[in-house]
């Protein structure tokens, strides 16, 4: 059988510190960080709409660009979940059981690396290539969402670093390639009856 990884030893003190000071910290705060962790990734989802509809003026390469953010999303899941599978990083409420905000997941709710991490860096690069702008908004938005897994007890600060850099080099790897390739994807889209999705009507 398998063991699950322990990772108290690699930065639990640093985990245990953030924790008791969201404990210390006003109710208020505790509330809009932990609303933020629970439901901040839609924001990204909000970010990528609109980044197409902007692309769908600028042409049809931009706007394939802008297609590809969700694609690349999930994938940089998928990347981290495989990860997830091969660590086995108990949670860090189970490891040291501590009380946090968020309710502690169950065992074989792996750790290492943060799925939100990863979501959140994964559109933040990928909407870097799309809008300079919006890609900076979601850089700090990731970063927030980051931060906010460790206060609320789901992560250690390692899970959330390890999330942020799978997210981040599946969003440039991905849109890199995609954008060499896009003017021919476009072509493809805009013979199909798809072409709705990358002009504007």
């Amino acid at each position: 059988m398998i063991m699950a990884a322990d990772g108290s030893s690699i930065d639990g003190s640093a985990y245990l510190d953030v924790v008791h000071l969201a404990q210390r910290s006003p109710g208020w705060l505790d509330h809009l960080v932990s609303f933020w962790s629970t439901y901040g990734l839609a924001l990204f989802g909000v970010l990528a709409a609109v980044g197409w509809w902007r692309a769908r003026r600028v042409g049809p390469a931009a706007a394939v660009t802008a297609l590809a953010v969700p694609l690349v999303v999930v994938l940089a899941y998928g990347v981290d979940a495989v990860v997830k599978l091969a660590v086995r990083e108990d949670r860090p409420c189970q490891s040291l059981h501590v009380r946090v905000l968020e309710a502690c997941p169950a065992p074989g709710d792996w750790s290492f690396p943060s799925n939100h991490a990863a979501i959140a860096a994964a559109a933040a690069v990928s909407l870097l290539f799309v809008s300079r702008r919006l890609g900076s908004v979601g850089a700090v938005a990731a970063l927030a969402m980051a931060a906010s897994r460790v206060w609320v007890g789901a992560h250690y600060p390692h899970d959330i670093l390890a999330g942020l850099a799978v997210g981040a080099l599946a969003g440039l790897l991905m849109m890199t390639v995609l954008r060499r390739r896009s003017e021919i994807l476009s072509g493809w889209i805009m013979s199909g009856r798809l072409r709705p999705l990358l002009v504007a009507s």
